[in-house]
């Protein structure tokens, strides 16, 4: 599928440039993409990725990515049947999918990849991805947005009077782009080609894999300080005193009160800045309390994180530019003009084919398109309002799939490419009509 997927974009962009006589524009968009991939995500992303992994080291090491995992194991089960509970994957994964839901993406990626280097330890076939990874990836193209952090800030610059409004749409659209997704990959894993058994054999001795390094060593049942529990109290309560005059203004400054989305807007983006900050101070105390050596092993799972990073960036750049290929070629405008007569047809707004066929492939690209029609038709416009949701609630599929399967090497993605553009086209018609119920 990716084989073929990739050599579709570099063909038919040249083919296209070809017609329109862009060469020069795709020879720029090729090399500049080649460039981007390396020092504006891969270099970032390894700070990012060094600083995420050695914290998970300690919360793994201590137990406490163990104990959050147990909250919502009957759910994990159903989802990633073919992990054992007790794996470190399971914790990882509650992680990435919090700090998705918390629109806090430069703490979901590093995660996210461990998670995947996890589940890959139970791979029986290097390099073809797993039905747990695959499960993974679309729940990771279709998260739960309860904050989407970017589309309320460009709808704030331009001058919205109500920028957090696409809070309820944007909920809607992603929850059902997120069931779409859940009930897709687990229909097309057992569909002729995407059967796991008939690509790879039998996966069955992942239930035979051991348990994380913490139960293993001990490590997660070491008694805990006396002071620990008092400290992590202090700690919680600093945060809850920064916490509750930003979430809940009404109660403190004596502001009006606001509408149910206003409200919960107001608590999940007083929620955001406080996480990481929380975490990176919450993981090492209680680390400490366990009588884990907190430096020495912050060193040894940020060592990984550059690894990683630097083992994804031949995917990144292969995808990357053959995105820019396509898209610097005018492949994009002219799939436009053939689909608007069938769109207005429909009565779908022609104005939003921009950001559907832009956002699967480049996150910068639908950020762009996204400012300029909040420029072009006004911030509080209905349209407007369907773009920002769109942009939130939908992921840059084809990134996410280079990133997440290029940090383990997987090259036969299965049935991820079709389910994560599935859930795409569901968020989209939710969106539009999430917002045409909310804003009409």
């Amino acid at each position: 599928m990716l084989n073929l997927i990739w050599l579709g974009l570099l063909l038919i962009g040249v083919l296209v440039a070809g017609i329109t006589g862009q060469f020069s524009a795709v020879n720029q968009g090729a090399l500049n993409a080649a460039r981007s991939a390396v020092m504006d995500v891969a270099l970032p992303l390894s700070g990012a990725m060094t600083l995420w992994l050695g914290m998970m080291r300690l919360a793994e090491k201590a137990g406490l990515v163990q104990q959050l995992a147990r909250f919502i194991r009957p759910i994990l089960i159903r989802l990633f049947s073919d992990v054992p509970p007790e794996h470190p994957a399971m914790g990882s994964i509650v992680m990435n999918m919090a700090a998705n839901m918390l629109g806090v993406s430069n703490a979901a990626t590093p995660l996210g990849l461990r998670a995947m280097t996890q589940l890959n330890e139970l791979n029986t076939k290097q390099g073809v991805a797993t039905n747990a990874m695959c499960t993974f990836l679309a729940i990771n193209t279709s998260s739960i947005q309860l904050i989407p952090a970017t589309a309320i800030n460009i709808l704030a610059i331009n001058g919205s009077k109500n920028p957090t409004s696409i809070v309820g749409s944007t909920l809607i659209a992603t929850f059902f782009a997120t069931l779409s997704a859940i009930a897709t990959v687990k229909l097309l894993q057992r569909l002729g080609p995407f059967r796991w058994e008939r690509q790879t054999g039998l996966s069955t001795v992942t239930n035979a894999t051991p348990v994380s390094e913490a139960t293993e060593t001990g490590a997660g049942h070491r008694p805990m300080a006396p002071w620990c529990p008092w400290a992590l109290a202090a700690l919680t309560l600093f945060f809850l005193f920064l916490f509750f005059p930003n979430a809940f203004p009404y109660w403190f400054r004596g502001d009006a009160v606001p509408g149910f989305l206003q409200a919960v807007a107001l608590f999940f983006n007083a929620l955001s800045p406080l996480a990481i900050p929380f975490l990176l101070t919450f993981f090492p105390l209680y680390a400490a309390g366990r009588g884990i050596p907190i430096y020495s092993e912050f060193i040894e799972g940020a060592k990984e994180g550059f690894v990683i990073a630097v083992r994804i960036i031949p995917y990144l750049v292969g995808m990357l530019v053959a995105i820019a290929v396509f898209r610097d070629s005018g492949t994009l405008a002219l799939l436009q003009n053939l689909l608007n007569p069938v769109l207005s047809w429909i009565q779908f707004p022609p104005s939003l084919l921009p950001m559907v066929l832009i956002r699967p492939l480049s996150g910068s690209g639908s950020t762009a398109v996204l400012s300029d029609l909040v420029k072009q038709l006004g911030p509080d416009n209905v349209l407007s309002y369907m773009a920002a949701t769109i942009y939130g609630s939908a992921e840059t599929t084809f990134y996410v799939v280079a990133v997440y399967f290029g940090s383990v090497g997987i090259t036969k993605t299965r049935h991820a490419i079709p389910t994560g553009l599935f859930a795409d086209f569901v968020g989209v018609i939710a969106s539009v009509l999430a917002c045409r119920l909310l804003f009409r």
